[in-house]
């Protein structure tokens, strides 16, 4: 039963205990602290001070139950190995330090290589050079190394493949790219007298609506600017509209029962702003659906901006509208 226990140890509590998540804390963050320490003086610490801080590590790693403790239990394991490789580094093997070549000598020995390699030769049998003569018996330290570890094996190589077959780059003429002169096409010429000139529409329309504006008291806003036969040109009224508001020559107010009415006015003056006068936008929603509710509501009939005729340019002989 001690599994299934260790197993309902390690599923997420979000009611955990304060107290005792706070205690799983701070002996992490001290066990981290001494961790660091010993990494920073190699020469005062042993293995086995390395051992006793694994062991507290699994007895606090019992009760995680929230991913900060998790997290710190992660930052431990990251320390903790480095230091061990570090004690490693520097652990010593009668007179003399660890001898990586003699110990992949060996290695190489065991799997089945048959004489010890000399040192000159060892990065030569790894790289595969007599490996048809004597073939290396890799599950044999597989089998080894998993009893050791639980960690799934996976494919891989130990110090790099072994042969390496340099692939040689092909470098191909190109051929001249040959341009045909019947794709070419010369780009439509256009003179000064195939553009018809015209008087600015958008300051003509404006003077147009403040002109019908200023022969009114104060109007319904959709009464003024929806056209019922024509949605495009409504949109367009209402953006030349826009103009006028924004000079504050026509001023734009919502009455108590929720009707928003339009009227000129004098423009405000620089003494006005400087008064703390401040210039306010809005932005107005007006799609079709709104067109359509406005001229049911509001029954309108015939638009008070008379129609405009929709604006031909002449482009290269030919009218665009």
């Amino acid at each position: 039963m001690p599994s299934v226990e260790k197993k309902k140890s390690l599923i997420f509590d979000p009611d955990q205990d304060p107290e005792e998540q706070r205690e799983v804390r701070q002996n992490y963050r001290a066990l981290n602290r001494r961790v660091k320490e010993q990494q920073a003086n190699p020469n005062d610490y042993t293995a086995e001070d390395i051992l006793k801080g694994l062991e507290e590590a699994d007895e606090l790693f019992n009760k995680v139950k929230q991913p900060q403790e998790a997290t710190l239990d992660s930052t431990f394991l990251l320390i903790a190995s480095n230091v061990g490789a570090q004690k490693a580094r520097a652990m010593k093997s009668g007179s003399g330090t660890f001898d990586v070549d003699d110990f992949i000598s060996q290695l190489v020995t065991y799997m089945g290589g048959g004489k010890r390699v000399a040192d000159e030769n060892i990065e030569q049998h790894l790289d595969g050079d007599d490996a048809v003569d004597t073939p290396l018996d890799w599950a044999k330290i597989g089998r080894k190394a998993m009893a050791k570890s639980r960690r799934v094996p996976a494919m891989g190589f130990m110090l790099g493949p072994l042969s390496i077959e340099q692939k040689k780059r092909v470098i191909g003429k190109r051929s001249k790219q040959e341009k045909s002169n019947e794709e070419a096409r010369r780009p439509q010429e256009l003179k000064e007298e195939d553009i018809q000139r015209s008087e600015n529409e958008t300051v003509k329309n404006v003077a147009q609506i403040e002109e019908l504006l200023s022969g009114e008291d104060q109007i319904n806003l959709f009464k003024f600017i929806i056209n019922p036969n024509d949605f495009a040109q409504s949109v367009e009224n209402i953006f030349y509209l826009s103009f006028l508001i924004r000079d504050g020559k026509v001023a734009l107010e919502t009455l108590d029962d929720g009707q928003p009415v339009i009227f000129t006015c004098e423009p405000p003056s620089d003494e006005d702003y400087s008064s703390g006068l401040k210039k306010q936008q809005m932005v107005l929603e007006f799609d079709m659906a709104v067109w359509r509710r406005a001229i049911e509501v509001f029954n309108i009939t015939e638009s008070k901006i008379p129609d405009r005729p929709k604006a031909e340019t002449k482009l290269g002989g030919k009218w665009y509208g």
